[in-house]
């Protein structure tokens, strides 16, 4: 039986495309700043390796991938095709102070990297930051960077929402670079990371760096040390919450050496209150009001076309009166926590996922009611890889205040020893909450009672000593057709034939259902399904091209006023 073929609209236009206020030129890490800079996004040339033939493609735009219309190449990857990444970069004469580094955001899924046709090292996963000292591979003038990709889609590594035959809640595959690509020069004894652990009115930093004494700015004090860490009292603390996003900026120098960062004051932990359990923000108890984010955009799949689009998402919701989004099984570039940091939006950070999945025991079985299943273990290699990244995941985010809470395993995707991974979570970084198994599949250890509900009316009840948290529920769709993705086919939960009916059961969805649960069950916690429209998906409160709302912004506002109204008395 042939394949059926979608009529599909690649050339949604966002709003983001045009602005010149923003670009992927500017410094990734918001929070480890150095003055040494230099940008290898832009033009780089990208050629194909493939059945024994290797042949030009053409000048590629990197960040984006060769699957996106921002690339410039716009084309699917074959199976078994290798790509092959070449730049030309000149490095002015002043720019090596002792070591250069060479960084990369994210390169999906393995990598090797060249300097001047020499091999510096290479990469296995597709989601975080690695980096490389080129300083003894690189000469006076010009140089030569060239990076090799290979993305099978190997399922024992982290592969996401990605599948080669897309279609319904699965997208396009992407290949290669899709993050900045960067140097700086740093001393021959330079600072290789900080660690900021904060309560309500002091700060805990650990410092990576060698012996010798280190010197610390903030708020117009100096505070000098030799060790590897400082403990700083702040002065009338302003303490961190989404309607505050109070930041502290501060600068940190050894030697020659010098980094500008932040912080914010504000703990998280679970506590009870009228014999219910709570996530607590600053010991107090918090509504967690928010949507499930993607993190796709129509022009650069992966990426939006400038880092506004990161800002305009959550800025929108904010507007509507949302605290919170759930990163769905996939970390973007810092820029966002940051924005996230900057603006008050609680994160929910998923784990991504690696293993398969299958369509009756993952979906089918557990929208039926069987919620508890076998577990179907992991390779050697697969668990020890899952365990790096997640680790690895929350060395990245660590720093950032509005990551409060991490998801292990989505709906049994990819699910072994759950327990196992989330003692050892826990005990490497408690000072988040840890959500085991969102959805279903529940064992025994997990800081919340995790549940996903959809096609079907709420019906929840909490669980002694665990926060009740709905971590996706909703789906409901409104099909804008000249700015969707998919002009034949449309998935979603449930569909509406007009903007007012949608609008309507949206809010109804929250006043007739979940605050009633917020009342009886002390519900803490609220993922809606989703943020924005993605390919086929078309249940978003947004369409994919980010060019309709499809809500009223007051109704919502007062919507959302409602619930953290609920919530207030239930706490009571």
């Amino acid at each position: 039986m042939a394949k059926k073929v979608f009529q599909l609209n690649k050339n949604l236009i966002t709003p983001f495309e045009g602005d010149t206020t923003s670009s992927w030129n500017e410094y990734p890490r918001p929070g480890f700043k150095r003055e040494s800079y230099l940008c290898l996004n832009g033009e780089w040339e990208l050629s194909s390796r493939y059945d024994n033939k290797t042949e030009f493609i053409g000048n590629i735009n990197v960040p984006f991938t060769p699957e996106t219309r921002l690339s410039g190449i716009n084309r699917e990857k074959r199976d078994g095709e290798l790509y092959l990444y070449k730049k030309e970069v000149e490095f002015a004469s002043d720019f090596n102070r002792g070591r250069v580094i060479l960084h990369f955001g994210a390169v999906d899924q393995i990598c090797r990297v060249f300097v001047n046709e020499k091999f510096v090292g290479g990469h296995i996963g597709g989601y975080l930051p690695f980096s490389f000292d080129i300083t003894d591979y690189i000469v006076e003038g010009k140089n030569v960077i060239e990076v090799e990709v290979i993305d099978e889609l190997d399922t024992e590594l982290s592969y996401g929402k990605q599948r080669r035959d897309r279609g319904g809640m699965w997208y396009t595959p992407l290949t290669g670079i899709w993050q900045t690509v960067w140097c700086e020069s740093v001393p021959r004894e330079y600072i290789k990371g900080i660690r900021v652990t904060p309560s309500l009115n002091s700060v805990h930093i650990d410092v990576d760096a060698p012996e010798g004494e280190k010197l610390l700015a903030l708020d117009g004090k100096e505070y000098r040390f030799d060790g590897s860490s400082i403990d700083i009292e702040v002065e009338n603390p302003i303490n961190w919450t989404p309607d505050n996003p109070h930041l502290y900026d501060f600068t940190l120098t050894f030697g020659e050496d010098k980094i500008e960062s932040y912080f914010a004051l504000r703990t998280v932990s679970i506590e009870e209150r009228n014999g219910k359990s709570f996530i607590c923000l600053n010991g107090k108890p918090i509504l967690c009001h928010g949507l499930l984010d993607q993190g796709y955009y129509s022009d650069g799949i992966y990426l939006p076309a400038t880092p506004k689009g990161y800002e305009y998402d959550i800025l929108t919701m904010k507007e509507l009166g949302l605290n919170m989004l759930r990163k769905h099984i996939k970390i973007e570039p810092e820029c966002f926590y940051y924005y996230c940091d900057k603006y008050g939006m609680l994160v929910f950070q998923d784990m991504v996922n690696s293993g398969t999945y299958h369509y009756f025991v993952d979906t089918i079985l557990p929208n039926v009611g069987i919620k508890r299943w076998f577990d179907r273990g992991a390779t050697k290699e697969r668990s020890e890889m899952f365990a790096r990244e997640a680790r690895a995941t929350i060395d990245l985010l660590y720093n950032h205040p509005s990551v409060i809470y991490y998801t292990i395993f989505n709906e049994g995707w990819g699910q072994f020893e759950a327990d196992r991974n989330y003692l050892e979570l826990k005990a490497y970084d408690p000072s988040r909450v840890y959500d085991a198994t969102s959805g279903w599949f529940w064992e025994k250890h997990s800081d919340v009672h995790s549940e996903h509900i959809y096609m079907r009316a709420l019906k929840l009840k909490a669980r002694q000593g665990r926060p009740l948290i709905l971590s996706e529920f909703g789906g409901y769709c409104w099909k804008v057709m000249e700015n969707s993705f998919n002009l034949d086919n449309t998935y979603s939960y449930k569909d509406f034939k007009s903007i007012e009916e949608f609008e309507n059961a949206f809010i109804a969805l929250y006043d007739e259902q979940v605050i009633p649960h917020i009342k009886s069950q002390g519900l803490c916690g609220l993922v809606y399904t989703q943020v924005s429209d993605v390919e086929d998906e078309t249940n978003g409160l947004l369409t994919y091209d980010r060019q309709v709302l499809k809500v009223n912004v007051d109704k919502v506002k007062a919507m959302s006023d409602r619930l953290y109204k609920a919530f207030e008395e239930a706490i009571k």
